[in-house]
């Protein structure tokens, strides 16, 4: 009974630290994708159009979104409230939660599941293990914690950071054997955002990623005209430019959600009422479902869908500026670039901004490997929104002791 008490007492010490804003924006976002998903995917389920021809309840994927929410929430709730951000400034920490996501991706490559061209999940019954979704908060972390350290000596000396460069290189490279672009390219956007933000190298790097950016877009133009490029790809790029030319070949998804985000119009047709879901958009629960929430939503849905996804972005820059802690820094930068590119990616390829990757709208699209990972960032951010109050909280008793003492003796 004591040992409960001393639980809930300590619970309610922490709450003072939590930061709500951030919190209730993640809970409102996490219900919204939890109706949504329950909406684009009902129809299809009862038609077995999703599940292989089975026919299946129409609250079958509702039903598994909603308990890889629930696993979320406890999930946050327990890096935010229970754990200490120092257990990730450990080595033998960082080493055990890297060597884990190592064997994870080394294990995809050897019985992944092939989804979509993709080799990137491991069937673990109950769920598709995504071991790249992982990897973006093993780096998030690992980067924090090997920068931090070294700092600020290695700005003006990469080589300082040689090793933990070449595991990331390595990591990395294992996804993109995985055949997920999507994935490798987030991966690639959230390193790099963290290198850049602390002025790592940024004169040696930016040329060589400038260099590398101009090769790949010239070996791309030379597949695409020589035809050595993948099928799936070149079908992906062709249609970029516009894809009501071929609106009943390979155009067809992106011009039917070209069409969905139109009719949806201001206010939207309704809730449920999407016509576009009902086969006309491939997995529309999955990476098309901002179409069906500005179809049913209207552009006022979607912007407050892109409202709230904005906003944590922002606020993890906020974090990031008021801490003197470079660890913590990263952190948020980590998680805002992982979030903030990942929105981008998703919006930008299903309204033809950008070629169609498959990445998942953040806490919206169905999916238990990218809630998970998603969630765990910002159980991180509100941990590290906790300590950088508790820091402020114990400066400011400091220094109320350091004026109060000569007090004493006048």
């Amino acid at each position: 009974m004591n040992n409960l008490k001393n639980f809930f007492r300590y619970i309610g010490r922490m709450a003072k630290f939590i930061d709500y804003p951030l919190l209730i924006t993640y809970v409102v976002l996490c219900l919204i994708g939890l109706v949504m998903v329950y909406s684009a995917s009902m129809v299809a389920a009862t038609k077995g159009t999703l599940t292989g021809g089975i026919e299946v309840s129409g609250t079958y994927f509702y039903n598994r979104q909603l308990i890889y929410v629930i696993m979320s929430f406890i999930v946050v709730f327990f890096i935010a409230f229970m754990l200490n951000i120092k257990v990730f400034q450990q080595i033998k920490v960082q080493m055990w939660i890297m060597s884990i996501i190592f064997a994870l991706l080394f294990l995809t490559l050897i019985i992944g599941k092939n989804i979509n061209g993709s080799k990137s999940w491991i069937n673990l019954g109950f769920m598709n293990l995504q071991a790249s979704e992982l990897l973006k908060i093993a780096l998030i972390l690992y980067i924090s914690y090997v920068i931090s350290r070294k700092l600020p000596q290695v700005r003006e000396k990469v080589g300082l950071i040689k090793q933990p460069i070449i595991l990331i290189i390595v990591c990395v490279g294992m996804v993109l054997f995985q055949r997920d672009i999507g994935q490798t390219m987030l991966i690639l956007i959230i390193v790099f955002a963290m290198f850049i933000f602390v002025g790592i190298g940024v004169q040696k790097f930016l040329k060589p990623f400038l260099l590398v950016v101009v090769s790949f877009i010239v070996v791309a133009g030379l597949a695409l005209v020589t035809g050595l490029m993948p099928h799936y790809l070149k079908a992906r790029f062709s249609v970029l430019l516009n894809p009501f030319d071929s609106e009943s070949g390979t155009g067809y998804h992106l011009s039917n959600s070209l069409m969905a985000i139109g009719n949806g119009g201001l206010f939207g047709r309704g809730l449920g009422n999407s016509i576009m879901k009902l086969g006309y958009l491939p997995e529309a629960h999955t990476d098309f479902i901002f179409v069906v929430i500005c179809e049913e939503l209207g552009l006022l849905g979607g912007l407050l869908v892109i409202g709230l996804l904005f906003f944590i972005v922002y606020r993890a820059f906020v974090l990031a500026a008021k801490t003197p802690s470079y660890f913590y820094k990263l952190i948020c930068v980590g998680v805002a670039s992982y979030i903030g590119s990942q929105t981008f990616v998703n919006l930008g390829g299903i309204s033809a901004t950008i070629p169609l990757t498959g990445v998942p709208l953040p806490f919206i699209s169905f999916g238990g490997s990218s809630m998970l990972s998603l969630s765990i960032a910002m159980g991180l951010l509100l941990l590290v929104a906790k300590q950088i109050k508790i820091d402020e909280n114990r400066a400011m008793k400091t220094k109320k002791q350091k004026v109060d003492i000569p007090r004493q003796y006048n």
